[in-house]
């Protein structure tokens, strides 16, 4: 079913990027290797659960077909003992996802994410305005808008604050970084230092360089991939970088994390949704068992990604939007469950 499923991906991705493939000029053997294989374990890993749980349908419904699971039954085998094989494959299951999820798939992610950023996507723009970073306690740098091409920002301003009071403030047109001294270059820089008697200085500068720490210019324009392809450990660092900062994506980065877990986890709960229907003989065949299948999956993912949304612009925390859905569907699971033929 993975192969499958896999296969088929493949030659839809083939038909979309073929002419970008073809005018990159991009190596074969990278092409085949660096973007394809690991596309292939990107692509299985994140419909492994819908995959379990259609495989689980096909094979319980052909058995309940051919009337085997009314002969286990009547022969004294309880349900409880037909579903322990289930849970055994399934355990095994959610331990290979978990390996995968947490440390071969970011690894596949990055090396695709290096191909694609190399030979595949455009220009690195940002969409972001209004940007504010703190960079170090009390610290905090502004841009109304910043260009990853040309390494600058416009209406630029720094300030540092402490005990809830503003001491210091530069504020300019903008901010360009010069990659060969590592420095910011800023020109007509107007610098406002505020003392404790409620007086100020003003001080201008035409241009000043200055070995302010900004965050790395690439977080000003970071591609949402990035986060794939960090594992378990590096995630947890940049998503405390980000806190820090002051970024209005760690939603999104923290619904990735815990997503790593959930996800896997949802097979245990499809396991039992999908066992308790395809167990029940019924006139529609495997064919009424799969439209089901399709129905609840469809409904899983909407539900997962109506609540993933909700943690990323409606402040829902991340944990419980990722987990929510598979809380829902275990109820509806064990309702299933109780209601199967016994």
């Amino acid at each position: 079913m993975v192969l499958a499923f896999v296969i088929i991906a493949v030659v839809f991705d083939v038909s979309e990027n073929i002419d970008d493939l073809v005018k990159s000029n991009a190596p074969w053997h990278k092409i085949l290797i660096n973007y394809y294989l690991n596309f292939c374990f990107h692509f299985a890993n994140l419909l492994s659960s819908f995959i379990v749980f259609l495989t689980i349908i096909w094979i319980t419904s052909k058995l309940a077909q051919r009337s085997e699971i009314v002969a286990m039954l009547s022969g004294g085998i309880s349900y409880n003992r037909i579903l322990r094989p289930y849970f055994m494959a399934a355990t095994i299951l959610v331990c290979i996802s978990l390996l995968l999820t947490h440390f071969v798939v970011p690894h596949a992610n990055r090396t695709k994410y290096d191909f694609e950023v190399q030979y595949l996507k455009g220009a690195l723009t940002v969409a972001e305005q209004n940007i504010h970073r703190e960079i170090e306690p009390g610290t905090i740098a502004y841009f109304y808008k910043f260009n990853p091409g040309t390494l600058s920002g416009s209406n630029f301003s720094l300030e540092r604050w402490k005990e809830g009071r503003l001491e210091w403030k530069l504020i300019s047109a903008g901010a360009t970084y010069v990659t060969e001294t590592g420095r910011w270059s800023i020109n007509n820089a107007s610098i406002r230092e505020f003392h404790k008697d409620g007086t100020e200085t003003l001080v201008q500068k035409a241009k000043l360089d200055t070995t302010i720490q900004l965050l790395d210019v690439e977080d000003f324009g970071l591609r949402s991939e990035i986060v794939t392809a960090m594992n378990w450990s590096e995630l947890n660092a940049f998503i405390e970088d980000q806190k820090m900062s002051g970024s209005g994506r760690v939603a999104q980065f923290e619904v990735e994390k815990y997503n790593r877990t959930a996800g896997p986890f949802s097979i245990f709960v499809l396991t039992i949704i999908a066992v308790s229907i395809a167990s029940r003989k019924s006139r529609g065949g495997t064919g009424l068992h799969l439209m089901l299948a399709v129905i609840i999956g469809f409904v899983f993912v909407f539900i997962s990604r109506m609540t993933t949304v909700s943690a990323m612009n409606l402040g829902f925390p991340a944990y419980l939007a990722v987990w929510v859905p598979n809380v829902l569907f275990l109820f509806v699971g064990l309702v299933l469950y109780l209601k199967a033929q016994k």
